[in-house]
């Protein structure tokens, strides 16, 4: 038999960054604060983020490092939270971490301090967290609370906040389950896709590369007007990497990108030289002075010089700065890092986080149609979002 209905203040479905974010702020404001996770221990994203280190955030933080139906959304959380919060916070708990690359903060040991430090501040802030309970139905009383009812217990709260993650990495068990509240309460949800995902080649460009899995290189990869300079790596399915991960969420999945293989290199300076070898082998000595051998001499194999002519090897030229590869496709939530699209921003209070429509509803994270570039901008985010909706509760 289920018991009388327990009541807090506000109920936050979900214990990842956001959740936790949420409740640590609700609870420090004096809320009766209940934090639900379907999950058997919380944060759990967090813990394999980083390499196991958590990308925690990033110090270059900006609006323009997000991508949103509504790029002004994302503006007045950011604000109100920014990483030298965070940066803060992990410092009163004397965690140590360095800065990586491009901004990009990690632990110095491991992501278990960031979920100890959260898990902590928690407790201080008197939140309750129940692991290990799967929701089965929410309501809207006619008083205006919400009723969260999982399988042997009955929560009510005047507030309540759907924290429950996106689809990406579902073997961590993502589910729909935020989607699918936003729909019951007549919210509108922006196409999902996989998002920071590793792209897979056609058959015959797998047959040409994936031989090389393993290889990397510095790149600048396009698409549309967006580029990024960082690692591509070839895979046994197709090409990953920073650069690659960056570039999948503004690949509209059909048009080519464009790989600038050498960027601010002029790999066919030598052969255009007095006196020069011109030649397939003096190519490929050029070209391994910059690329990595073996990905050097496959690309000029695949791709010659129509001629040895000055006009020929400015059009090699151009085309190694200009590499294009249409994906078959992408590697898919199982292998996305993020999940882009989701709950449409318009149906939100952006200082909030607050439905338009159902008041006392909120929706935070990565269920949120904002989406961060790779390097712990998700996160900041999440702490952002998580922070605004627990000051409001």
């Amino acid at each position: 038999m289920v018991s009388a209905a327990q009541t807090y203040d506000a109920i936050i479905l979900g214990a990842g960054a956001a959740g936790l974010m949420c409740a640590i702020e609700a609870g420090k404001r004096g809320r009766r604060v209940l934090l639900l996770e379907r999950a058997e221990r919380i944060g759990k994203k967090i813990l394999i983020s980083g390499g196991g280190r958590c990308n925690f955030t990033n110090i270059h933080c900006r609006p323009e490092n997000f991508i949103s139906a509504n790029p002004h959304f994302c503006k007045s959380a950011l604000a109100r939270y920014t990483p030298q919060d965070f940066i803060a916070l992990v410092k009163e708990h004397g965690i140590a971490h360095h800065e990586k690359t491009l901004g990009q903060l990690f632990c110095d040991g491991s992501s278990h301090e960031i979920v100890a430090m959260l898990e902590d501040e928690c407790t201080a802030a008197g939140v309750r967290i129940l692991t290990d309970i799967s929701v089965q139905q929410v309501s809207k009383e006619e008083d205006g609370s919400f009723t969260v009812r999982a399988r042997d217990a009955e929560f009510r709260a005047p507030a309540l906040v759907v924290a429950t993650g996106g689809l990406s990495i579902p073997k961590m068990g993502a589910t729909a389950f935020g989607y699918d509240m936003a729909r019951q309460f007549g919210i509108g949800i922006r196409e999902c896709r996989p998002a920071l995902v590793p792209l897979t080649f056609t058959a015959a460009e797998r047959e040409r590369y994936c031989d090389l899995s393993g290889v990397s290189t510095e790149v600048i990869a396009k698409a549309g007007s967006q580029q990024f300079r960082e690692k591509m790596l070839i895979t046994h399915r197709g090409l990953s990497g920073p650069a690659i991960l960056q570039i999948s969420s503004y690949w509209n999945g059909s048009t080519p990108i464009a790989i600038d293989l050498a960027p601010g290199h002029e790999l066919t300076a030598t052969l255009r030289a007095e006196a020069a070898n011109r030649n397939l082998a003096s190519a490929k000595a050029a070209f391994r002075t910059v690329l990595p051998n073996r990905f050097a001499e496959r690309w000029l194999d695949l791709h010659p010089p129509a001629a040895w002519t000055n006009h020929a090897l400015a059009d090699l030229e151009h085309n190694v700065h200009h590499w294009q590869v249409t994906p078959a496709g992408t590697e898919g939530y199982d292998k996305a890092e993020v999940t882009a699209g989701g709950v449409d921003t318009d149906e939100l209070s952006a200082r909030t986080m607050e439905s338009k429509k159902v008041p006392g509803l909120y929706f935070i994270g990565e269920v949120v149609d904002v989406t961060g570039h790779l390097g712990g901008f998700n996160f900041q985010w999440a702490w952002a979002s998580g922070f605004s909706a627990g000051q409001a509760l």
